[in-house]
């Protein structure tokens, strides 16, 4: 069954999917329902933290005298990524008491630090294992069963479809992540997103406005927020990973300055001159961290650690115990004004703003410090 649920990218009607996190919540449910009451499930059905509920058939079910196993068939919709038509399933065992997650066949290993969960767990993300439990706690309750469950989520060619991901450059080897927040794949097309980036620039122009501020996502909209660093009457618009697009249309649009703010993974890129911040097109993070370093004194040793990070926190962290923080970050700063500069072309005032989950603003341009301070002056 497919999920009916549909999100506009410009002038375009595109239907959602849902993430391998669901999956997991879906097939672990219908594992359980199995392995506590002998009945194979017709259908399964989850409300994602979305607020949206998916429902689909099991691909397969199995049950043994102590164990059951339940799969669903991974649907992207029109934002179908590698995982999509591949199964996820889950294996449901009985415990003492409360519900375990693990990862199977398929499911990747976490190798190094700062990622979602620590070295030596399955790579099943944080939101998808509440999910996971939430789900076969419901199932208990529903059937009066006050035990344990033990829950193993497998993807049978996760290994061979991870050796297209990022994962054993980041650290997870053995298969695929089991990832999600909101429980729901909302696609975008490449011109889909660019032209909704154009319209909202626009619609922010046509307003009056000529101050524009730029974040990739939900987390630069969460920091601005949080922080209250600016005056929220200031247009903001996603760009995702146009950053490029979006300083081009801004400038076209007539905006006299702009402020870019988001999370050091993505900005950093724009260090390197690197305009389109998406993964495919290019992951040079740690590459320009050592660079940084290297410049700034910094040992073989820490550069050697840098390029083999896991993560730009664990970059952070790296560059705490050198003692360069603040040294190496001003040079990465220095170096995306410079390519902010060139796009903008001297046709307006463009700065960045950039900040970590974990560490918090960890620093500004000099130019954003200058838009800033002229900003809460009007």
């Amino acid at each position: 069954m497919e999920l009916d649920y549909y999100v506009r990218s410009g002038q375009k009607k595109l239907r959602c999917g849902y993430t391998t996190g669901t999956c997991a919540a879906l097939a672990a449910a219908g594992a359980a329902r199995l392995l506590l009451t002998g009945a194979p499930p017709e259908t399964l059905r989850l409300l994602t933290p979305k607020g949206v509920t998916v429902e689909v058939e099991p691909a397969e079910w199995a049950a043994e005298s102590e164990k059951a196993r339940c799969a669903v068939v991974k649907d992207g919709g029109d934002d179908a990524d590698i995982t999509t038509g591949h199964l996820v399933a889950a294996t449901v065992t009985k415990t003492a008491s409360g519900v375990t997650i693990d990862g199977g066949r398929g499911v990747g290993r976490v190798t190094k630090p700062g990622l979602d969960q620590p070295v030596g767990a399955a790579a099943i993300n944080h939101v998808p294992r509440q999910m996971i439990a939430a789900a076969v706690q419901a199932v208990c309750e529903d059937v009066g069963y006050e035990g344990g469950l033990s829950v193993v989520i497998s993807v049978p060619d996760g290994e061979e479809l991870a050796r297209r991901t990022f994962n054993p450059s980041l650290g997870i080897e053995g298969g695929i992540s089991i990832l999600g927040t909101s429980g729901i794949v909302e696609p975008m097309s490449l011109q889909a997103i660019v032209d909704t980036i154009g319209v909202e620039i626009h619609q922010a122009a046509v307003s009056g406005a000529r101050r524009l501020l730029l974040t990739p996502g939900n987390y630069g909209l969460d920091f601005l927020k949080e922080t209250a660093l600016l005056a929220e009457d200031i247009p903001c618009v996603k760009f995702s990973n146009f950053v490029g697009e979006a300083l081009d249309m801004a400038v076209s649009e007539g905006f006299q300055s702009a402020l870019l703010v988001g999370h050091i993974g993505k900005l950093v890129k724009l260090a390197g001159g690197v305009m389109n911040t998406h993964s495919k097109w290019a992951d040079c993070r740690m590459e320009l961290f050592c660079a940084h370093a290297a410049v700034c004194g910094g040992t073989v040793d820490l550069c050697r650690k840098l390029m083999e990070a896991a993560t730009t926190d664990g970059c952070i962290a790296l560059l705490d115990e050198a003692g360069l923080r603040e040294r190496v970050l001003e040079s990465l700063l220095a170096a995306i004004q410079r390519h902010l500069d060139h796009r903008a072309a001297e046709k307006m005032q463009v700065g960045a703003v950039v900040f970590s989950n974990e560490y918090g603003l960890l620093g500004q341009t000099e130019t954003a410090k200058r838009i800033i301070e002229q900003w809460r002056q009007i």
